[in-house]
């Protein structure tokens, strides 16, 4: 997986998480030690998941370009989601591109669902207009 800021390479692993919550396409939680050093610098904001716990924001950096509150992270998860301590994830449309082998990620509609789509994933999923309450 790699993720592209600014025409730089920000992000380049291979030990992606790859997490499935219900009506959403994937989202991905990357390795910070993965991630550019200076790539990610603190945010404003908090937001709070039932199954993973309070999340902090992060700016992604790279190539000259800041992508506002791009990333997100929890720095404490719920104990039955502790495998995303040390991890992130980020808001595709925020960037120049994310790849998942290759292949150029679609970012999940709306501004609040962080999903990952690729041509093997089909919906319907969250985050379009008149999509939130079912």
């Amino acid at each position: 997986m790699r993720v592209i800021l600014g025409g730089e390479t920000i992000i380049d692993t291979t030990r992606a998480l790859r997490v499935l919550e219900t009506s959403h396409p994937p989202t991905f939680y990357l390795p910070r030690e993965d991630v550019l050093e200076g790539a990610l610098a603190p945010a404003s904001g908090a937001s709070f998941c039932e199954w993973k716990g309070h999340a902090s924001y992060l700016d992604l950096v790279g190539g000259g370009v800041t992508a506002a509150r791009a990333a997100w992270f929890y720095p404490d998860p719920a104990p039955a989601m502790a495998v995303l301590d040390g991890h992130i994830s980020l808001y595709p449309g925020r960037v120049d591109a994310c790849l998942v082998d290759d292949e150029r990620v679609r970012p999940q509609d709306g501004g609040f669902y962080g999903g990952w789509i690729t041509e093997e994933i089909v919906g319907p999923f969250k985050g379009a207009p008149h999509t939130r309450g079912w």
